[in-house]
């Protein structure tokens, strides 16, 4: 199987990578379960990497529907050590405009249906996630925006964003409780990307695309879906620049990562204790502590 160190999961309007060379597609299976969609390995400014379309290239996953736990553990498969996470946003700071950049550095959990953990069935881990984004892979991806000055945007560094459950989207009352949080931005997905990340040992950033206010806003409902969908399209192209950039500063100096050691004092079951088919079912992740 290819190997790529540097991970990029799309998500709405990211579904594929046009500066991708050498395209190989992979059926990857996990004891997870399939993956979103094959993984497409290729090279990004000579580098190795794996992309994935988070709701497939199509979009034909729901948030509550994504097999969060097989697209990590395919990115680990593949050797993946460093993941960068793509995601449309709604903003909830009026300074977040649509078309903004965030890389946010904390998340606030308001899921009910997700599974977040790789473990269970006899082995119990907990993973330290005070601070679940690598901040040396996030610091990488903002001097990459910054040396692209790119028009129409601007980023915001740090921030708190709120993943909801979804399929649908706040109400307004649930939209100025976030506010009152001081989270900047709301999305569906990125918090168990977060944490299973961290337990597969990955180094994980998210690069949040604003698409439009949340409707706390009073513009809100003047909001169009053609509206939407063009700053899709242009956070699309704008993400596809970042993450170039951020490859190619990656693959020239990768930075170290607490992330990379994350199950050292983690796993409180003995191993020697622990049902050997858990063991081979999270053996990928285990095997430098085995």
């Amino acid at each position: 199987m290819a190997e790529a160190k540097i991970g990029i999961i799309g998500g709405s309007g990211l579904y594929g990578m046009e500066a991708l060379t050498d395209i190989k597609e992979i059926e990857v299976d996990t004891p997870f379960g399939k993956p979103s969609d094959a993984l497409i390995v290729g090279s990004l400014e000579g580098t190795t990497v794996a992309f994935l379309a988070r709701h497939g290239r199509d979009h034909t996953y729901m948030p509550s529907e994504l097999p969060f736990r097989a697209n990590i553990y395919a990115m680990k498969q593949l050797g993946v050590q460093y993941l960068i996470s793509a995601s449309a946003v709604g903003s909830l700071k009026a300074e977040a405009k649509p078309l903004d950049m965030v890389l946010p550095d904390q998340f606030i959990d308001r899921t009910k249906n997700r599974v977040s953990t790789f473990f269970g069935d006899g082995i119990v881990a907990h993973i330290a996630f005070g601070d679940p984004i690598c901040k040396n892979l996030a610091d990488v991806m903002a001097g990459a925006i910054a040396s692209l000055e790119l028009p129409d945007v601007t980023l915001h560094q740090g921030g708190a964003y709120v993943c909801m459950e979804g399929p649908a989207f706040s109400t307004r009352a649930e939209s100025n409780l976030y506010r009152s949080w001081g989270a900047t931005v709301i999305g569906m997905t990125n918090l168990p990307e977060a944490k299973l990340a961290r337990e597969a040992e990955i180094a994980y950033a998210t690069l949040a695309m604003v698409t439009d206010y949340d409707c706390w806003h009073p513009d809100h409902d003047n909001v169009t879906v053609d509206m939407v969908i063009g700053n899709l399209q242009k956070n699309a192209v704008n993400a596809q620049r970042i993450i170039q950039e951020t490859v190619r500063r990656l693959s020239q100096n990768p930075p170290p990562s607490e992330a990379h050691s994350a199950l050292k004092f983690a796993v409180i079951t003995p191993l020697d204790k622990a049902p050997m088919a858990t063991k081979e079912r999270l053996g990928l992740l285990l095997s430098k502590y085995l």
